[in-house]
């Protein structure tokens, strides 16, 4: 293959600015948010030069945030009990702490976002 099967995430929001706060202050990152008539998007930043998508929050009343339905986004973090540490402060909930996978795969953390989505956490150490 000559790219990666994933080339771009949408998170369903009922509230953006709560929403873009929650990423913004787990992954310590800014978020650029974008009305575009009905529909109002959040984009993480973007390294188009790098290994995985990106992708954005999005607000709408065709998407609809759920803990358990749809697919489950993982993020890629260096060690991810850093971004686990900083979820309940940013009114998250975790869900399944740090948890190794087994056979080499590294960790995992599942985290509940301000909206209700479920979101995991991973990295090798």
């Amino acid at each position: 293959m000559e790219y990666n099967m994933v080339g771009w995430f949408e998170i369903p929001v009922s509230d953006m600015e709560r929403a873009k706060t929650f990423y913004e202050k787990v992954f310590g990152i800014t978020i650029s948010v974008h009305d575009l008539g009905e529909l109002q998007m959040g984009w993480f930043p973007s390294a188009p030069d790098k290994k995985g998508a990106s992708g954005s929050l999005v607000k709408h009343g065709m998407y609809t945030p759920s803990a358990t339905d749809g697919p489950l986004i993982y993020f890629t973090c260096p060690d991810l009990s850093v971004e686990l540490g900083r979820v309940i402060e940013a009114q998250g909930e975790i869900l399944q702490p740090k948890t190794e996978i087994g056979g080499g795969h590294g960790f995992m953390a599942l985290v509940k976002d301000t909206e209700g989505n479920r979101i995991a956490l991973h990295s090798r150490q």
